[in-house]
């Protein structure tokens, strides 16, 4: 049986671009694939064959019938079912035996029947909630929000959820088209370890070097309308990308200004890198830039942070602070602010490079916003050195820049905001200026006066970074500033933020960036700041510690409630039985003791038709025990309402 996904001189076209053209590529099962090239360059399209969404205009491709597919929703989920439920609706195969099941039962085929209660066990239906519950904790949300409805959370956790129902399927080829985008640091440490215990075919579009490296094992990469295989993760197809440049000698003989200067700014900066166990991933990643010299020589797209006017040290010093959220308008006066992290006292120095680490929701946005001067410090002193000048990259920065105006439109209005504030130092000015300034961003041509709202997620960030490198900041916060940025522009900020001479605080779920820009980091956790002692494969290990802890917390907890409540709940009748009577007590005591004695009965009965229903192969047997087994159950559940019901009347007539 042929169990391979083979194109074999494919040509994929969009409307009358050629996307692809005399592509041929073999996958085989269990691969797990990066698919890789430039903005532009197919990678979508190359998926929407895959998943039938486009058909080949030349050639021949095939993909084995009988594979179960899955992959993520791109809408956005309008629901009121509860999290939990949304997502146990995506295990496909669950949902057609639970049909299955349900039209059986309205026959005489007890043949039918069996292969029913036998395809609805196999699919896993009694522990499909706890399943679902388990993705749905790993990607970030809270255990009080599993029953939430769907449509109270904000767009980007409903693509989390999206995720997770994709992650439910029962698949042999996942397709994940940049799964990493809505996710935090915490979150993408589980997908990673959840994705290498994944046993089908992967093929998975992402930006974040270390995801691929960690998650891949072949590399497709689409260049020119070429379609090249090769075997290892990105890093291993980097490396022998980089061999085949170099040996390109004409290509490489343009690239020796670029690679000069390439090589002296690694010979810099990693003689500034002391020997601190964090330090040392900088060192390795400087190494890994050295080595890959053409590639990155080779690049369309660089750019480089201005020499700021004056250096404050420190930049800015916290004594006592607090970080938090102000009582909303309109809340009952007297209302307490919200605080998240409290009692910070630390500087911030010139030349310092932050990462700053924490759990989803532990306060990391809040601690750059609040220096960001976007939110005021609920207590304690901050005081800033003279001159410092912010340039500041929010996770919601391409929400404020305006759709309808145009790349040269935003430029001249930041000319006349710095103006007023008198933060002009010697910045060209003319309009021209601003288009010259604007081309060196790749914005040239048109592309100046096109209107912002028509650009991708990746111009608009790079318009962001744009207008910060204009004005020249000395400290500089970003707030996941890669999550729109291909890799090519994720290495022209990781170079230029290495050359930057000011300080850094950066917030970031892409570690290859964290690894060669920051020397230190800073833990927020548990309402507090400290410096993390250790490096970024220690953190790692630190969330997959606390998220076992967390999933055995809770697994106990759960435990000891249901516990108590059973015991509390027998302890309640049981008192009310001993209780005298008057009347008609003695009627209601007996029937209390009635529905219990049936339910012990019954749950005797459940057990043993359920080690009955493991051991039996007949399929008359199996339908005739499965038959039993849901009636059981069935009037299990309603003398438990009917307990519930008589043990209240019993109590309140005992009271």
């Amino acid at each position: 049986m042929n169990l391979v996904i083979t194109l074999k001189n494919v040509t994929l076209r969009r409307s009358a671009k050629v996307l692809l053209e005399g592509a041929s590529v073999t996958l085989n099962p269990g691969e797990k694939v990066g698919l890789v090239g430039r903005n532009g360059a197919g990678k979508s399209s190359l998926f929407a064959l895959f998943n039938g969404g486009l058909h080949e205009d030349v050639g021949e491709y095939y993909i084995p019938a009988q594979w179960r597919m899955g992959q993520v929703a791109q809408d956005m989920p309008e629901t009121d079912q509860s999290a939990t439920d949304f997502v146990v609706e995506g295990d496909t195969v669950l949902l057609a035996a639970q049909q299955e099941v349900a039209a059986s039962e309205a026959t005489d085929d007890y043949d039918r029947m069996a292969h029913a209660y036998m395809e609805l066990h196999d699919a896993g239906a009694h522990d499909a909630p706890a399943r679902a519950q388990a993705l749905i904790l790993g990607l970030g949300f809270k255990t009080t929000e599993l029953t939430n409805p769907v449509n109270s959370f904000s767009g980007g956790w409903r693509m989390r959820l999206q995720l997770a129902r994709a992650l439910m399927c029962p698949s042999d080829l996942l397709l994940l088209d940049e799964p990493t985008n809505h996710l935090d640091l915490d979150a993408l440490v589980w997908l990673e370890s959840w994705l290498k215990r994944y046993e089908g075919t992967m093929i998975v579009i992402s930006h974040d070097r270390e995801f691929l490296d960690a998650v891949t094992n072949v590399t497709l990469h689409i260049d020119a309308g070429k379609l090249v295989r090769y075997g290892g993760n990105y890093s291993k197809f980097e490396d022998m990308r980089a061999e085949q440049m170099a040996l390109q000698q004409n290509a490489y003989a343009k690239q020796q200004d670029k690679i000069a200067h390439l090589q002296k700014f690694i010979a810099r900066f990693k003689a500034k890198a002391s020997k601190a166990k964090q330090a040392q991933s900088r060192v390795k990643a400087l190494d890994r830039m050295e080595k890959i010299a053409p590639l990155l020589a080779d690049a369309d797209f660089t750019f480089e942070f201005k020499e700021p006017a004056n250096l404050p040290n420190p930049m800015l010093s916290m004594q006592g602070v607090s970080f938090g959220y102000p009582a909303p308008e309109g809340a009952p006066e007297g209302t307490p602010p919200t605080v998240i992290v409290k009692n910070v006292s630390r500087s911030v120095l010139a030349g310092q490079r932050i990462g700053i680490l924490g759990a989803n929701g532990q306060g990391k946005s809040t601690l750059v916003k609040t220096v960001a001067r976007d939110l005021k410090a609920l207590g304690g002193d901050v005081t800033e050195g003279k001159g410092l000048n912010i340039g500041y990259f929010a996770q919601q920065e391409l929400d404020v820049l305006r759709p309808l105006d145009t790349p040269l439109e935003h430029m001249i209005r930041l000319v006349k905001e710095m103006t007023v504030a008198g933060k002009i130092a010697g910045q060209q000015t003319r309009e021209q200026d601003l288009r010259s300034f604007l081309g060196t961003f790749n914005f040239g041509g048109d592309m100046v006066k096109q209107a912002v709202g028509s650009m991708s997620g990746g111009e608009k960030a790079r318009l962001v970074l744009c207008m910060i490198v204009w004005q020249r900041p000395n400290l500089l916060l970003l707030d996941e500033p890669t999550n729109h940025l291909d890799l090519a522009t994720r290495e022209a900020l990781s170079m230029a933020l290495n050359e930057f001479e000011g300080t850094v605080m950066l917030v970031s779920h892409d570690r290859a960036l964290l690894r060669a820009v920051c020397d230190e980091f800073w833990m927020v956790s548990r309402g507090g700041v400290e410096p993390f002692d250790g490096d970024l494969d220690d953190y790692q290990k630190y969330l997959l510690d606390e998220a076992k802890r967390q999933r055995e917390e809770i697994k106990e907890a759960a435990g000891k409630q249901a516990k108590e409540e059973a015991l509390a709940a027998k302890a309640a009748a049981a008192a009310a039985l001993k209780k005298p009577g008057k009347g008609s007590m003695s009627t209601q005591q007996r029937q209390v003791a009635q529905v219990e004695e049936r339910m012990k009965t019954l749950n005797s009965e459940g057990a043993a038709l359920e080690a009955h229903l493991n051991a039996a192969t007949l399929p008359f047997e199996i339908a005739e025990l499965g038959q039993r087994l849901k009636q059981v159950n069935d009037e299990l559940q309603s003398l438990e309402e009917k307990w519930l019901a008589l043990s209240s009347a019993l109590e309140a007539a005992v009271a």
